[in-house]
């Protein structure tokens, strides 16, 4: 049970559209390969196999550097388009959430295209967003931009995994798909490094610049040895259900990370956002149970395991990117670090969920509910780490931290897999791999918002609360060993004092979202409890 169903599950997803290819070694170029041919992927070579899993392994590495190299450069993104704290942080989320509302999408998109056009338009879309991305001159290009890269990345990465598993045989899924993750922990590590160079060197636009020859040279690959043996087939998509979750999706994310600024209800936006957010909510729950074949069927929440699971996942993604999206602004606007050193800290997470990774592939046959709660201890010792930081953090007390935070990740998602679908009626794997996914990516964009939002009205009460006591009648502004430059008297000792409660408040704020992570971390962990055991 510890072995594959992580991977079965993947491959469900495309149902049974099987990969042919051909290699470079004489044969003719796939190409031209009959369409109708007669190709079973079990009597392909070595070499053909070694080709398709670079590929396919490239191609996974450039959407996964994609979900990190932005966040290095935030705080120049901010400055460059004179955005704020809670409007920036849309470039992350809003791509999320398209991952998100894009994933149940691909095995309908595989089925109808065939895998080879699919991934063809993909990357092509996906190279073309991320040109665009460079190109904005304002937030909302930049997010318009983010959200289409997200939705042409959002079927690489499964559809990926699930050709890899339909390429090798059964005896070789192992160390096939081990391989094949390696691009899943490369991209992590790369794209915040290179990413930080980059943008010290030139600007925050060459970070979506430098994906552009990843993705020419995993287009050429596909072109080269992925093609699809059967025809596309007509299969019917639920589009009401669809279309009613996504409404949903989109609305509350829109309410979460505007609300702060407008004041959340008093606002007439946010009560329109959530009443529209509810409503197709309400339309989808609905359609859901009352359709012969809903666009996810509710009969799959059931199997206890799988809706426990459905909960442990939607924390994971809580957990997952909050810490790297908020470490950028606090490094470089709290202690001024320059963009390459942010990027090696941002890269100590994904060394850590890589060896997190490697740990589990030696330790498969452990009860998964063991690493699992192992990974989220990790959590709550990152977060409670990283809420007794202060002002005068060092780069080591961050890249410790955030190694452990990486490590855990590594240590959680495998067991995860496998316990959410151990004991879920294979007929609905395509389906709860679907919902497993989107849960994942929404409690990522949720937790971010609701991270920046935190950051923002704390700094905003604390700065509050400490200029109520700079008066003239303060005597510690009396004293000069005390007082220093802080001078009430004149407005350059004013300014002085404005600036350092300002970033005393905001450390604050920064503190409260990291104790915040801890707790949602903590509040987690009793639901592995309620995991059942499945009998060997």
């Amino acid at each position: 049970m510890a072995q594959y169903p992580h991977f079965y599950c993947q491959m469900a997803v495309f149902g049974d559209h099987q990969l042919f290819v051909d290699n470079a070694a004489g044969l003719r170029p796939i190409w031209e390969m009959n369409e109708q041919a007669n190709f079973d992927p079990a009597n392909l070579t070595p070499g053909q196999r070694t080709a398709i899993l670079l590929t396919l392994t490239t191609v996974t590495m450039l959407y996964a550097m994609t979900v990190t190299i932005a966040n290095v450069a935030l705080p120049r993104m901010q400055g460059s388009l004179s955005a704020t704290q809670d409007q920036i942080a849309w470039v992350v989320t809003f791509n999320i959430v398209a991952t998100a509302a894009a994933t149940p999408l691909a095995g309908w998109l595989a089925a109808r295209m065939g895998r080879r056009h699919l991934m063809i338009s993909a990357i092509v879309l996906f190279a073309i967003a991320s040109l665009m991305c460079g190109t904005a001159n304002s937030v909302e290009e930049l997010v318009f931009y983010r959200i289409i890269q997200g939705a042409s990345g959002a079927p690489l990465v499964p559809m990926s995994q699930a050709i890899v598993v339909d390429t090798y045989p059964k005896e070789q899924h192992g160390s096939a798909t081990a391989f094949f993750g390696v691009g899943v922990m490369l991209g992590p590590i790369i794209a915040p490094t290179l990413g930080g160079y980059i943008t010290e060197a030139y600007s925050w636009r060459w970070v979506f610049y430098m994906i552009l020859p990843f993705t020419l040279v995993s287009l050429l690959g596909v072109l080269a040895f992925i093609r699809d043996r059967n025809k596309p087939s007509k299969i019917r998509l639920d589009w009401t259900g669809f279309i009613a979750l996504a409404v949903a999706i989109a609305s509350f994310q829109l309410m979460l990370d505007r609300g702060e600024r407008n004041d959340w209800f008093s606002s007439t936006e946010i009560i329109l956002e959530a009443v529209v957010s509810t409503v197709a909510l309400y339309i989808f729950v609905v359609h859901s149970l009352t359709a012969d074949k809903p666009f996810l069927r509710p009969v799959m929440l059931t199997d206890r395991n799988y809706a426990i699971g459905l909960l442990i996942v939607l924390v994971f993604g809580m957990l997952n990117f909050t810490p790297i999206t908020i470490l950028p602004s606090l490094l470089q606007q709290l202690r001024g670090y320059p963009d390459s050193v942010i990027g090696w800290v941002l890269s100590a997470r994904g060394i850590g969920t890589l060896l997190g990774f490697m740990i589990m592939a030696v330790a498969g046959k452990i009860d998964p509910r063991y690493p699992l709660t192992l990974g989220f201890l990790l959590q709550v010792i990152a977060g409670y780490s990283m809420w007794q930081f202060d002002i005068n953090l060092t780069i080591i007390d961050v890249v410790w931290t955030t190694f452990l935070q990486g490590l855990g990740v590594g240590l959680m998602w495998v067991p995860l897999s496998i316990i959410t679908f151990s004991t879920l009626n294979p007929v609905y794997v395509p389906d709860g791999m679907a919902l497993f996914h989107l849960l994942r990516n929404i409690g990522s964009s949720i937790h971010i918002s609701l991270s920046i939002a935190l950051v923002i009205h704390t700094t905003r009460v604390n700065y509050a609360i400490m200029t109520e006591r700079v008066t003239p009648y303060n005597r510690n502004f009396q004293i000069p060993s005390v007082a220093g430059i802080w001078n009430t008297e004149s407005v350059q000792g004013l300014a002085a004092i404005s600036k350092e409660i300002s970033r005393q408040a905001t450390m604050i704020g920064y503190l409260n979202s990291f104790a915040f992570f801890a707790a949602t971390a903590v509040v987690a962990m009793p639901l592995v409890l309620l995991i059942k055991k499945r009998k060997a």
